[in-house]
């Protein structure tokens, strides 16, 4: 058992406990108090520097230790979503990234390796916020490589192109009346709302296949009884290509235009935050690829398979009893998906590496009730120990290699 097996294995309870802890007490966006501190607590214990109020950002932290290069970014996440609470795994995905930079560091320790550890505690993933802020605001410039990892319902590097959004609210403003005894008078910005989103599902027939456009209403309070005078709606608009989906944003801006000519009201567009499709790093996919095969996927109870069984049943996902498979090969060439993250921004910052392990079993969705049970129970756990390791071995195979950063950065310089 080599040093971050055992620091992984002599620290598994606690590191379960963490991540329980973060799972009851679940957190939206930039509300994350308690579990960034839970985080941030932990990482004091061992040996860290916290300092907080990244960016700007009440519950971001910046964690350091060690000195000189390389600088090592791991990154972490712990927002919930609203009702499902962590039905996207953050609870697991902030406490194995703390546990791979404190593996990696009693490695480092033991080997008198050079180096610095930074991990960052990002708020606010689920609306497509945290990362942006804080890499705008040049927090990741310095590193030379940045790494996470996500849950999912497989085991492989993540050598997907997630997508390239715009998220935006548009603001329609009439006049008010009262909806029965002088409509006349009034210019309902429902009524616009509503004419624009007719707009954009027509517009979806005129777009390319990996666009995607969806929204909702927020809420204005207003009452049947009287015209509303304001009506909000939140876009999210996608693709796996920045320029298809500035394209697809404009197209979906002059909906909400004339959608405000039709009903002689007037339309504010805000656009809330903006990123790339990620980056894909050849160099680094197949090198912590590399590291993977060499870990043994986690084993699963009778139990546990029970359990994915009986959640599969009701949920009535389509697996056919396979539930948990080992590593997935790499893939040839990057592999678009229909999911986006804020760290897709950052991957055209510096070299980034995404792990995937599976948390959950086959054909489990993520914003999915059955992903937020498993995320809470053992299948979850053992998941994220798996992915803990991972990010610490690969991290210290790319340490060991040589020319092996440069090469990374190389291919971040010369690919789009």
């Amino acid at each position: 058992m080599n040093l971050i097996d055992n620091w992984l294995t002599t620290n598994k309870e606690e590191l379960i406990h963490i991540a329980s802890d973060i799972f009851c007490h679940p957190e939206t966006a930039y509300q994350e108090t308690y579990s960034s501190k839970r985080l941030a607590d932990f990482l004091e214990t061992q040996g860290f520097q916290v300092a907080w109020k990244t960016a700007g950002i009440d519950t971001a932290f910046t964690a350091v230790w060690g000195s000189g290069k390389p600088m090592l970014g791991f990154l972490a996440e712990y927002d919930a979503l609203p009702e499902i609470g962590h039905a996207c795994g953050h609870n697991l995905l902030g406490t194995a990234v703390c546990a791979a930079a404190c593996a990696l560091k009693e490695d480092m320790t033991a080997s008198g390796a050079q180096g610095t550890i930074i991990v960052y505690g990002c708020p606010a993933e689920e609306i497509m916020s945290g990362k942006i802020v804080m890499n705008d605001a040049g927090v990741f410039d310095d590193l030379d490589v940045g790494v996470m990892w996500h849950p999912f319902d497989r085991n492989r590097i993540s050598n997907d192109i997630w997508q390239s959004q715009d998220i935006k609210n548009y603001t329609f403003h009439g006049i008010s009346a009262h909806a029965s005894k002088s409509p006349e008078n009034g210019r309902s910005a429902l009524d616009a709302a509503e004419l624009m989103n007719v707009g954009v599902n027509y517009l979806r027939e005129h777009v390319s296949d990996d666009v995607r456009m969806h929204y909702a209403y927020l809420d204005n309070g207003i009452p049947a009884n009287v015209v509303p005078d304001i009506a909000r709606t939140n876009y999210f608009i996608r693709s796996a290509k920045r320029s298809r989906t500035e394209g697809a944003s404009r197209r979906v801006d002059d909906c909400a235009r004339g959608a405000a000519l039709m009903t002689g009201t007037t339309v504010d567009i805000e656009l809330v935050k903006s990123c790339k499709e990620m980056k894909v790093n050849r160099v680094l996919a197949e090198l912590y690829y590399d590291a993977m095969t060499r870990i043994p996927v986690p084993e699963y109870t009778d139990e546990e398979l029970k359990f994915a069984a009986d959640v599969s049943k009701e949920a009535g996902f389509e697996n056919h009893g396979v539930y948990f498979t080992g590593l997935e090969p790499l893939e040839n060439a990057p592999v678009p998906i229909s999911i986006g993250t804020d760290a897709s921004q950052v991957s055209h910052t510096i070299p980034l590496i995404t792990v995937s392990a599976a948390t959950m079993c086959k054909g489990t969705p993520l914003h999915h009730w059955a992903a937020a049970k498993q995320a809470g129970m053992s299948i979850g756990h053992k998941g994220m120990l798996y992915a803990a390791r991972c990010m610490a071995e690969g991290t210290k195979l790319l340490m060991e290699t040589p020319g092996a950063i440069e090469k990374a950065w190389e291919w971040h310089n010369t690919h789009e």
